[in-house]
């Protein structure tokens, strides 16, 4: 009898062992660890995050699709990074406004919190130490709460004088200290001194000034989420 491909019994079925491992080794390509790694990652739930803040997060004179929680959101997104982020901010609001507010403001299940909080204390001239005892009583209730920090700092404008920026601005690397919480040292850098990324007043960022923000700060950001344990929930 003639075989195919002009071989014998032997060949036949050296090509049959041929097949099977071949097709052994697709399987093992779809059904592997990278591939079980894939999945998994594709079906983790988002992460819980939420943005307390004031008009410089809030979207002070922006349209609601350009404020910094959803800018934020979208760029963790193009990074493979899922997170749900509420926008937790109050145009006007202080560090003692959002710590008397973070209970309803911070919704159940959030997992982890960045705080943007201050410059409305600086602009008021508001005494340091109430601004540092109000930002220390909102560390201290979110990480009773087993949600994590990322603590976005500002500096005093120069006019207030140097004994006042100084009590000011070591408020947040002191903070960050004494918790153990991440810190990004100047929410504003790169459009604090940019008058083309800023709104007519000259305090609040543009849409593109939000987008520049948003880049500064994204690398904190994202080295700050990854330690964020994905299954746990606020209690």
């Amino acid at each position: 009898m003639r075989l195919p491909y002009g071989g014998s019994i032997a060949g036949v079925e050296r090509l049959t062992r041929m097949f099977l491992l071949l097709m052994g080794l697709t399987g093992l390509a779809l059904t592997g660890p990278s591939g079980a790694a894939m999945a998994e990652a594709s079906n983790a739930a988002p992460l819980k995050l939420a943005v307390l803040g004031d008009s410089l997060t809030a979207g002070y004179g922006l349209p609601a699709s350009a404020a910094f929680p959803v800018r934020l959101q979208q760029a963790l997104k193009e990074k493979g990074i899922a997170a749900e982020i509420v926008n937790a901010g109050v145009s006007g609001d202080t560090a003692s406004g959002g710590r008397d507010r973070i209970d309803w403001s911070i919704p159940q299940g959030t997992q982890a919190v960045i705080v943007e909080l201050g410059a409305n204390d600086m602009l008021r001239g508001i005494e340091p130490k109430v601004t540092r005892a109000a930002l220390d009583q909102i560390i201290q209730r979110l990480k009773a709460r087993g949600i994590d920090v990322l603590l976005c700092g500002m500096y005093a404008a120069p006019n207030l004088g140097e004994p006042y920026g100084k009590a000011f601005n070591s408020i947040y690397p002191d903070l960050a200290t004494k918790y153990g919480v991440a810190l990004y040292p100047f929410f504003l850098d790169g459009v604090a001194d940019n008058a083309a990324l800023k709104q007519a007043d000259g305090l609040h960022p543009t849409a593109a000034g939000v987008d520049a923000i948003v880049q500064r700060i994204l690398p904190a950001v994202e080295t700050f989420v990854k330690k964020v344990p994905p299954a746990r929930a606020a209690l």
